[in-house]
């Protein structure tokens, strides 16, 4: 029996959840022999009650065994989660989720990783103006937690954002099964800063002929390579104005690209708006 997840009764309900529970979210899975979608979500919250590591302890109740607890509160089908934090009902679903509905209910009401102080830490220093101090406070969490992905791709942005892109692309080859948009996107960032070229000449070029698309194009990748993200999506926007039939919606295709790159909290308004520039465009 793990220390994480482990079988709770009427007899032991007191001892083994309520009290764990004023210091430790508790997540009480209501499952029976006979129940089929018991039988796909119990297993999954093992695994991850593993892998979350005492962020949270599932008790598991079999509520045929133990009736009087799923009644007291209200089971009115299964399976049924119930969180108990503090001695207080917190959260609940009921029926199997898909696991990344599982992960980001547990990530909801789990206690934060132990890096996670570290990883605001970097966040603030960022802000402030320090990416290596930032950087510091990142490799620190990751060793604290080595399995915290979120902590690790906070690095390789923060690699990417000192033009350390060789280090960024060794971070970003490692699986991250959690963060698995996150990476992408910043792997496809990471690509777009490998496109780096002097935007003087292709703006001359420009200037000189608007509706050369091709070059406004690679106008807009190397802007994207700078950074200067906002240039990069209205160059590719101007294409599809002009010509979103070019060279079968390559214009298009370069703002989808993008949104992909930007895909992260830091730049979802910005990705909103030009998605809804491109729709107005389009329609």
């Amino acid at each position: 029996m793990s220390e994480f997840a482990f079988d709770a009764s009427l007899a032991d309900f007191e001892a083994k959840v309520l009290q764990p529970s004023l210091e430790v979210p508790v997540v009480v899975d209501f499952w029976a022999p006979w129940c089929g979608p018991c039988q796909t979500l119990k297993p999954m919250l093992e695994k991850l009650a593993e892998e979350y590591a005492g962020r949270f302890l599932l008790a598991k109740v079999n509520s045929d065994e133990n009736p009087e607890i799923a009644q007291h509160f209200g089971v009115r089908s299964i399976p049924s989660i119930k969180v108990l934090y503090q001695g207080q009902l917190v959260d609940e679903f009921n029926g199997a989720l898909p696991e990344g509905q599982v992960r980001a209910f547990l990530d909801r009401i789990a206690l934060p990783p132990a890096g996670g102080n570290l990883r605001q830490e970097a966040a603030e220093l960022l802000a402030a103006g320090q990416p290596e101090a930032a950087l510091a406070k990142l490799v620190e969490a990751s060793q604290q937690t080595p399995d915290d992905e979120a902590a690790r791709l906070d690095a390789a942005e923060v690699l990417m954002q000192l033009g350390r892109n060789d280090e960024a692309k060794q971070l970003l080859a490692a699986e991250y099964p959690q963060q698995a948009d996150r990476a992408a996107g910043l792997r496809a960032r990471l690509a777009l800063a490998e496109g780096a070229a002097d935007t003087g000449p292709l703006e001359e070029k420009l200037a000189a002929n608007p509706d050369d698309h091709a070059a406004r194009l690679e106008l807009s990748r190397a802007y994207a390579a700078q950074g200067r993200f906002r240039d990069a999506l209205e160059a590719a926007l101007e294409v599809v104005r002009r010509d979103r039939f070019f060279e079968q919606g390559a214009g298009r295709q370069a703002l989808l690209n993008l949104f992909e790159a930007l895909s992260g909290e830091q730049h979802d308004d910005l990705v909103r708006e030009f998605r809804r520039k491109l729709s107005a465009t389009l329609n």
